[in-house]
This record gives C-alpha cells, sequence and structure tokens, in this order.
C-alpha cells in the first residue's frame, strides 16, 4: 500500500508521541507540528505554536494531506471562581482556535487526497460533568460541536471528521494528577477497568480512525476512558 501523508499536530509527548510512531511504523509519512522536535524520532518536524498559529508553516506541505491529527490540549481544573478570563481564552486558544487555524488552511490539501481523516481530542468531562472541569470542558465541548458540523460540511469531499474522549491518561499534561502512587491508585479505582489511560491507548484509536479499516465512520465522538463516561463502580 502507497505511503500515506500524516500530519501529528503536538507529536512531542503524550498521545501525539505514541501515534506518530504507531504511524511512522504503518510506513506513513508523517509529519510533526509542534514546539518542540520529538526525541528519537526520525520525522519531518516543524516548529508550531497553537497559541500563536502560523499558516507559513504548512505551505512546504505535500498536495495531498491523507490524516490530520490535532493532539494540543490543556488540564487546567480550579474552582469556577478562580479561573480567569484570560485563562479561559488561552483553552479555548490552545484547544479550538488552533484547531481552527490548522483546518483552514489544510482543507484544500485534505480535499485533493479524496477520502481524508481528521481526528481532534475532547475530554470525557465535556459528556459526563466533572467538578473543577470548567473551562477544559468548555472548550473540548466546541471542539465537540467543530467536528459534528466540520463533519456534515466536508462529508461531500471525502473527508472524515471525528473526536476521542479520553479520561485520565498519563501524559506530560496530567503529571501533577498522578504525581504520587497514592494518587496513581486512586485514578486507576476511580475508572471501571481497574486503571488509568497510557498514551497507546488513546493513540491506538486515532490510528484506527486516520485508517481505512474506520471508512464509514465520521461524526463521532468517542470514548476511550475505561469505561468512565458510561459505567459506574458499584
Amino acid at each position: 500500500m502507497p505511503s500515506k501523508n500524516m500530519i501529528v499536530i503536538g507529536a512531542s509527548s503524550g498521545i501525539g508521541y505514541s501515534l506518530a510512531q504507531q504511524l511512522m511504523n504503518e510506513a506513513n509519512t508523517v509529519f510533526s507540528f509542534s514546539r518542540h522536535q520529538p526525541k528519537d524520532l526520525s520525522i519531518n518536524h516543524i516548529n508550531w505554536d497553537a497559541t500563536s498559529p502560523s499558516d507559513e508553516a504548512f505551505k512546504s506541505l505535500p498536495d495531498s494531506i491523507h490524516g490530520l491529527v490535532y493532539c494540543p490540549g490543556s488540564i487546567l481544573l480550579k474552582p469556577f471562581h478562580r479561573i480567569s478570563l484570560d485563562e479561559f481564552k488561552l483553552d479555548f486558544q490552545v484547544n479550538v482556535l488552533g484547531a481552527v487555524s490548522a483546518l483552514q488552511i489544510l482543507l484544500p490539501r485534505l480535499k485533493r487526497a479524496e477520502g481524508s481523516s481528521v481526528v481532534m481530542f475532547s475530554t470525557v468531562a465535556v459528556q459526563t460533568g466533572m467538578g473543577f472541569h470548567a473551562s477544559v470542558a468548555a472548550s473540548k465541548g466546541a471542539v465537540e460541536g467543530l467536528a459534528r458540523s466540520l463533519a456534515a460540511e466536508w462529508a461531500t469531499h471525502k473527508i472524515r471528521v471525528n473526536v476521542i474522549a479520553p479520561s485520565l491518561t498519563d501524559t506530560p499534561l496530567a503529571k501533577n494528577l498522578l504525581s504520587s502512587e497514592d494518587k496513581k491508585e486512586a485514578s486507576n479505582k476511580r475508572h471501571p477497568l481497574g486503571r488509568y489511560g497510557q498514551p497507546s491507548d488513546v493513540a491506538s484509536m486515532a490510528a484506527f480512525l486516520l485508517s481505512e479499516k474506520s471508512a464509514w465512520i465520521t461524526g463521532q465522538v468517542i470514548g476511550v476512558d475505561g469505561g468512565m463516561g458510561t459505567l459506574k463502580n458499584f
């Protein structure tokens, strides 16, 4: 099967890094966009920052892009009254407007692939109300709405758009939530399957959604959350 051109925005760590590894192992041509180059990966890397996105960074890409994954995210957990307006704006910029910027500039290349896939990330906290998650849940809820709208709008171009909604995953963003053995054990117990997530758990779903095996799936928000979003532990 011919190599496909895949873009992973946020491939320098966590889920994005694991996904870039998987895609490269499948002989795809992978382009990384992030503030830092992924370590130990022979990857096509371009510096890009979701807080000040540049259209120029994308101009050297191939004419056709088969897959685009937007991984940047945030975990700002505070009581609502302590979250400043600037913090809300930053979360929205990183999670939503950064994605909008990339999607708009890359749309012509996604169209030329005549069968491409876009994957974005939400959180289990959007559909499952969780205290102290007001800012991240609001911005990720916007991601879900954006994705469903684009899935409808772009279906005629054979561009699929889906969202993955993970629960707590062992990434640099979650380091404070998993900073001790006690916190890790408590996090394990909160998940029906008895453990919090690993980057590869979520990356594997993203790789599936980029592949032809998911060719009839679009407009979906898929929970990869150890059962957190739909099950209760008794």
